[in-house]
């Protein structure tokens, strides 16, 4: 049913879904207030020599006390009932919202081999701290030791996101308290979760081949979009990659996107594994960050978002809304002041 404009002369939202409510309930309204007074009429008895009565100071005053709470009451139910009108016509208020779509891509690309486990609860934390910052990105979760599985291609659906990185965040927790000897509740899950990242026997932690999968997962290249890869790693490579790190990293460019590196520890960043992974990085056109350092997921957010952004205007999107949560709290206000002036008036 389409929304229909209130009447000039009355109630302050713009459009009512059910326009003929408010009149219902108004008659409803007076015909018992008719009805009340009717039975009032008849229902009346007269006294005699009650004057003297009257005047006595005591009953003077509960007469004033009952006629103002007669009056109060009176102006209570008709207020409520105004209120009720309005809530029941449902009022409704239309909204002209700018719409700008962020027109960037963002692949979280995890190093789940052993070395990286320590550091893995903490670097998805980062990631969902990322994540719970943008808005409108599409984002795809690739996770890798010598083979790489994809989690989630590049989805805005921020539900499965969320839902997603705690699984993993948890998954990469498990891990560490069982290959500490101790118990976790559900061992499946850790399983399900590193399945297909160990394909390659005697292999571990292949960088190279793990960044190139990420670029890869990357689609509609030939259509003008940000793309960037968080790659998160220590960078200690065990194996023989197909690709080098340089090597990804080239096809990252290719690809259009831009490599930011979550490096896990402070060791290794001047002269270690984290200085080649900085160099990589900057080469591609972005940069590494330390995650235990203070400020690291702020900064790594600020970086994505201001070196690639791009962004399509779209026509303002009107929008209808409910507008009906003050007239409930009046409603129910009114109401609690009906029930306390009856109950004085019993008393």
């Amino acid at each position: 049913m389409s929304a229909t404009s209130w009447p000039a002369w009355g109630v302050p939202a713009a459009v009512t879904l059910r326009p003929w409510a408010f009149t219902a309930v108004a008659a409803l309204v007076v015909v018992g207030v008719l009805v009340g007074l009717l039975r009032r009429h008849r229902r009346g008895v007269r006294v005699a020599n009650v004057d003297g009565l009257l005047r006595e100071p005591a009953l003077r005053g509960w007469l004033v006390r009952y006629r103002v709470l007669r009056v109060l009451g009176a102006l209570a139910i008709l207020a409520a009932a105004g209120a009720c009108a309005v809530v029941v016509a449902q009022p409704q208020r239309v909204e002209t919202r700018p719409q700008v779509l962020a027109n960037r891509d963002i692949v979280l690309c995890l190093d789940v081999s052993g070395s990286m486990l320590p550091y893995g609860e903490q670097v998805v934390e980062t990631f969902e701290t990322a994540v719970d910052s943008f808005e409108g990105e599409r984002i795809a979760l690739s996770v890798w030791n010598s083979t790489s599985r994809t989690v989630f291609p590049l989805t805005d659906d921020y539900d499965l996101v969320r839902r997603e990185l705690e699984t993993a965040r948890l998954a990469m927790r498990d891990a560490v308290t069982l290959s500490e000897g101790g118990d976790v509740d559900d061992v499946d899950a850790v399983l399900d979760f590193f399945a297909g990242t160990d394909g390659i026997d005697g292999e571990a932690s292949l960088i190279g081949d793990g960044l190139a999968t990420c670029a890869l997962a990357f689609d509609q290249v030939a259509v003008d979009r940000s793309r960037s890869v968080l790659l998160a790693t220590d960078n200690y490579l065990a194996g023989e990659p197909v690709y080098s790190l340089e090597q990804a990293a080239d096809l990252t460019v290719a690809r259009g996107a831009e490599v930011y590196a979550l490096y896990p520890a402070d060791e290794g960043v001047v002269d270690g594994d984290g200085a080649q992974l900085r160099v990589v990085a900057e080469q591609t056109g972005g940069r590494m960050f330390v995650v235990t350092e203070p400020g690291a997921v702020d900064e790594v957010v600020a970086d994505v978002q201001a070196h690639q952004q791009v962004q399509m205007d779209a026509d303002p999107q009107r929008v209808v809304v409910d507008d009906e949560d003050g007239w409930i709290t009046a409603l129910a206000v009114l109401t609690a002041l009906v029930v306390l002036v009856g109950w004085r008036l019993r008393s």
